[in-house]
């Protein structure tokens, strides 16, 4: 078994090291344009030419949950292409959208701010059932946040392509069901793939049919969201504010005027990381599935893009 990494900006040694503990038997190496052909590659935003020099490949595993960049590619007619499922990331995914729905529930920005100007003032307790969330997205991170927010007894929507039935959470399905799921939801939470059909789809159109005074966070790609329909919507008073993890532009320039409105918060795409001895004990057991000749899950459909 020969396995190549080509991963940007990422630290190769860690990872080598790890799939030589684990599969002494198989020949791995960090590529190098001109490499001879490898049987599988670990890769995170490789080059065109690394698929152009890797026509054989029997798989690709992707070091993050998205696969959107690696698709944009010409990939090898034979190569599977794997994604990462959890492997950590769920876990932090849940913890990241908690602490942001529950800041925001709670106004813990407004009791900061007076704190700030020397006050001490209490407000009226809101009231969870006025504050359902809706989770796009019900993959394996967007159910273990649905699932998260529902033991903080907030009233959990969820919304997905195809049909999905999960306990205690309100599931709606398909274009038809997109406006009434957005109809009930007051936080909206983006945990979509990024494919063709969800570019832009955090729009004044969306938004506009979401509940007034409603929430937004993105912590999916930012190609998702139209980020000065966002700062439309909030300055208009329709949109109280959002949190954003993720922007069309990374790092998000200095003088960008998402880092200026008082009403959104951000985080330097940090909200679910990948973890290495988690990532690779996931993919160790893939490979060997495969050297197996078994099938396997997270494999990506090129047609649906996730």
């Amino acid at each position: 078994m020969k396995i190549t990494f080509c991963c940007t900006d990422t630290k190769s040694g860690p990872w080598i090291e790890g799939l030589r503990a684990a599969l002494p038997d198989a020949e791995v190496s960090v590529w190098q344009p001109g490499d001879p052909q490898a049987d599988y590659a670990l890769v995170w935003a490789p080059p065109q030419q690394f698929m152009d020099e890797q026509p054989g490949l029997k798989a690709m595993f992707n070091l993050g949950a998205g696969v959107d960049g690696l698709l944009r590619l010409k990939l090898p007619a034979g190569a599977a292409v794997v994604r990462i499922e959890d492997a950590g990331m769920a876990v932090q995914m849940a913890e990241y959208v908690c602490q942001a729905v529950v800041r925001h529930f709670r106004e813990i920005d407004v009791y900061e701010a007076e704190m700030a100007r020397g006050e001490w003032t209490f407000h009226k307790p809101r009231v969870r059932r006025d504050f359902p969330v809706g989770v796009m997205g019900l993959g394996v991170l967007g159910q273990r946040v649905a699932r998260a927010l529902a033991h903080f007894e907030f009233p959990v929507n969820g919304w997905s392509r195809s049909p999905r039935q999960l306990e205690g959470i309100s599931t709606y399905s398909g274009e038809q069901g997109f406006g009434e799921f957005l109809g009930a939801s007051r936080v909206l939470v983006n945990l979509l793939p990024l494919t063709p059909e969800t570019r832009d789809i955090l729009n004044a159109d969306t938004f506009s049919r979401l509940r007034p005074g409603a929430y937004v966070i993105n912590v999916a790609r930012g190609a998702h969201l139209v980020e000065q329909d966002l700062i439309d919507q909030i300055d208009a008073g329709h949109l109280a504010g959002a949190t954003l993890d993720v922007f069309r532009t990374e790092p998000l320039p200095a003088d960008h005027a998402l880092r200026h409105h008082p009403r959104i918060r951000l985080t330097p795409h940090t909200s679910a990381r990948t973890l290495r001895e988690d990532s690779l004990a996931q993919m160790v057991a893939k490979l060997q599935a495969l050297a197996r000749g078994e099938s396997l899950s997270g494999v990506v459909e090129g047609s649906r893009g996730y």
